[in-house]
């Protein structure tokens, strides 16, 4: 069965479903390269940083709906939407991999997507034809914590299970809205996003895990990108189901100037991805 980069994608806000930007095209260009590779996946295992609980939860649903869990923009997001065919099966799986590892799991029966999650989806998987199992996970966890989460996670990998975790590389919103109104979207990008994103890439490329996952105590104005972590700490469970080897930055873009839009693949199929993605003409 074809193994499937873990992969973490930032998702911006929600405007990014209908201003997509250049994030948007790579989200598209993403999808296609993937069903060209391998085909579509069994299964997404979709861990966003806006599905939280105290201890890991998979939404086991037959089914989901997108939900609309933000207040204060366009209305037509409103009408927007993304119902896909849940994963149940896969969720056995998962809860077995986790009883092995030890880690506490729980089952719903409930779901829907947040907007982490079918903003990406609707740009990477348009026809809604590949079943989704949103896994709610701990915001107080540490990045080591997320990273053997992660790890136990691996094996679906190789299962056709794409594991997907959603977020942003940079997460502000009081710096975007600084001075009363939104910044434009095209606005040049600020030093303090590009300091924080490039140090992420070049640790990631030289798969120099200590200090990412000391990213707070180390990383250029962590605090300043991220004043609450759980935009970024997606990235974590991605990146322990791809292993302790180089996370490939294989997106780079920007909007508002400071939330960064790049896109991370991990593991031993994430090279010949990222080589794929490369390939593509402007």
């Amino acid at each position: 069965m074809n193994t499937f980069a873990p992969l973490f994608v930032s998702h911006g806000s929600p405007m990014t479903a209908l201003q997509p930007r250049e994030a948007g095209a790579f989200m598209q260009q993403l999808g296609r390269t993937l069903r060209q590779q391998h085909g579509l996946p069994r299964s997404i295992l979709a861990v966003s940083a806006h599905s939280l609980t105290r201890e890991p939860v998979l939404m086991a649903a037959p089914r989901h709906e997108a939900v609309y869990d933000f207040g204060g923009f366009d209305p037509q997001l409103y009408t927007l939407r993304y119902d896909a065919p849940g994963a149940p099966g896969v969720a056995d799986r998962v809860s077995e991999l986790m009883a092995a590892a030890g880690i506490p799991m729980h089952r719903v029966a409930e779901g829907g997507l947040d907007h982490g999650i079918w903003t990406p989806l609707r740009f990477m998987f348009p026809d809604a034809d590949v079943p989704v199992l949103p896994l709610a996970w701990p915001p107080q966890w540490s990045p080591a914590q997320l990273f053997v989460l992660g790890q136990a996670l691996a094996p679906l990998a190789g299962e056709g299970v794409l594991i997907l975790g959603s977020g942003s590389i940079t997460h502000n919103l009081r710096r975007v809205f600084a001075g009363g109104g939104l910044h434009p979207p095209e606005r040049a990008a600020t030093p303090e996003s590009t300091a924080f994103r490039d140090w992420f890439a070049s640790h990631g490329a030289a798969a120099d895990w200590a200090p990412l996952l000391d990213y707070r105590e180390q990383a250029p104005h962590a605090a300043l990108m991220h004043p609450t972590d759980e935009h970024l700490l997606p990235f974590f469970v991605a990146a322990g189901a791809g292993g302790k080897v180089p996370a490939l930055r294989i997106h780079d873009s920007l909007v508002f100037g400071e939330l960064g839009m790049d896109a991370y693949a991990f593991g031993p199929t994430a090279p010949a991805l990222q080589a794929a993605l490369k390939a593509v003409p402007a």
